[in-house]
């Protein structure tokens, strides 16, 4: 139903090789995963399959992709909870971190901020990047709430993480772009921006209790494409079916 409503999208051309994956995740977890034959729960959350692998290998593909082209990855799996050697929270390999990591090995893009604005905190990308000072990452959330981490006082010199509370819409969550994030991000003068959009933070999705809507999505994707000379963006959550194609559509309106 998404790609349906979406004109002039295209597949990856392949899967994303074990040395890029491996750029963010260790050696034992990526063979872990490819050689998942029967349904086997990764983590309380997270189940795999016998095409686990070659799902996950081929939404990192279209993220590195997305990233070159500055582009939309329209992917599942979604990857921004997936820590270096585990699953969590429904993400497999993190497809935003390995896209980050691509720009900076091959295409020479070595300053990278990750916008984040996913009902969840991206502890996964967070954890990845923590100790690297050539990568930017800031989490737009809901707090307290899963997984837990993303709090007031989680924060380092490249890691800002803006927790809203229960029930935040566009003004509060625009308020926090324009009063801190761009900002900070400016400050650190990223030569391309990389957006975790998440669309769970949307009024009618189930997951959470957030009231964005589709102008605030639009908005919030037009205000992240400022940010650097170039922009791409990776699609992490967003459960609410009937809504998710209208809000990627505005969200790609505001990235133009």
């Amino acid at each position: 139903m998404l790609l349906d409503s979406i004109d002039g999208w295209k597949e990856a051309p392949d899967l994303a090789s074990p040395a890029q994956i491996g750029r963010c995740h260790t050696r034992d977890y990526i063979e872990q995963v490819k050689v998942v034959e029967e349904p086997t729960w990764l983590d309380g959350d997270t189940i795999a399959s016998g095409t686990t692998y070659e799902a996950a290998a081929r939404a990192a593909s279209v993220a590195i992709s997305a990233a070159e082209q500055e582009g939309f990855a329209l992917v599942r799996p979604p990857g921004h909870h997936a820590l270096a050697d585990r699953a969590m929270g429904f993400c497999i390999f993190n497809n935003v971190a390995i896209a980050a990591r691509h720009l900076q090995a091959e295409c020479d893009i070595t300053r990278v901020a990750i916008v984040d604005w996913d009902v969840h905190h991206g502890n996964g990308t967070e954890a990845i990047f923590w100790d690297d000072p050539s990568v930017f990452f800031v989490s737009m959330h809901q707090w307290p709430f899963y997984p837990g981490t993303g709090g007031p006082d989680d924060q380092n010199e490249t890691t800002l993480n803006v927790p809203l509370g229960a029930g935040s819409g566009d003004d509060e969550y625009l308020h926090a772009f324009e009063r801190v994030v761009e900002p900070a991000v400016a400050a650190f003068a990223p030569h391309q921006v990389l957006v975790s959009a998440g669309f769970d933070a949307h009024t009618e999705d189930p997951l959470a209790s957030m009231n964005v809507t589709e102008d605030g999505f639009r908005e919030l994707a037009r205000r992240s494409a400022a940010l650097a000379p170039r922009c791409a963006a990776v699609l992490e959550g967003g459960y609410n079916l009937s809504t998710l194609p209208r809000l990627v559509a505005a969200a790609l309106e505001g990235f133009a």
